[in-house]
């Protein structure tokens, strides 16, 4: 293994860790799409597959502008959120409601960490002079950034249905004390006497 000494040497190197993690998010995406039950949340992933083959193309017009092949080189980072949704789609048989929840905080983390890859990547861009390829970065980066925002508001609307529905669903269970009668009952008979 060569060793690494210029900051140009690590912009490839970040480069190809970012189009390896753009080629799994564009695989991943159909089936997360596929996995979400909330049409809003299909949606979203859908519309962000679209986003992301266009990524994919301004990588490739940064390798061009540099000079290299584009080319991917295996990025753990993305393997690991790979691998977490699939050990956890597993190994939890969540319920539709769950999964939508658990499917927003995935691609929540899998957005922070593309947004920390390109906020980096536009960095050494800039330093290193190749302005087109830090303004093809930035366009990356302002659409993570947009795509964050989107799954975020999508998983506050979720929980806020489920909690919504928890309270209810909570609100009409009766339960019986230990003298027999009920403590829903018992909580209005208590209010009233204490006015």
């Amino acid at each position: 293994m060569a060793q690494m000494t210029t900051p140009k040497a690590l912009f490839e190197h970040e480069l190809k860790d970012m189009y390896y993690a753009e080629k799994t998010v564009e695989k991943m995406l159909p089936k997360l799409a596929s996995e979400a039950t909330s049409p809003e949340l299909t949606k979203a992933f859908k519309h962000h597959l679209g986003e992301t083959k266009q990524q994919i193309k301004n990588l490739e017009r940064v390798f061009s502008q540099i000079g290299k092949r584009a080319e991917g080189e295996k990025c753990p980072g993305i393997e690991g959120l790979k691998t977490e949704h699939d050990e956890f789609m597993q190994e939890n048989d969540p319920s539709t409601e769950m999964r939508d929840v658990f499917l927003t905080g995935a691609a929540a983390r899998t957005e922070h960490y593309e947004i920390a890859a390109y906020t980096g990547l536009v960095s050494m861009a800039r330093t290193l002079g190749e302005t087109d390829a830090a303004r093809l970065l930035t366009e990356n980066l302002r659409q993570e950034k947009e795509a964050l925002k989107k799954v975020e508001t999508i998983s506050k609307s979720l929980l806020k249905a489920q909690k919504t529905n928890g309270s209810r669903s909570n609100g009409s269970r009766r339960t019986t004390s230990r003298s027999g009668t009920s403590t829903a009952g018992r909580k209005a008979t208590t209010r009233r006497t204490s006015r």
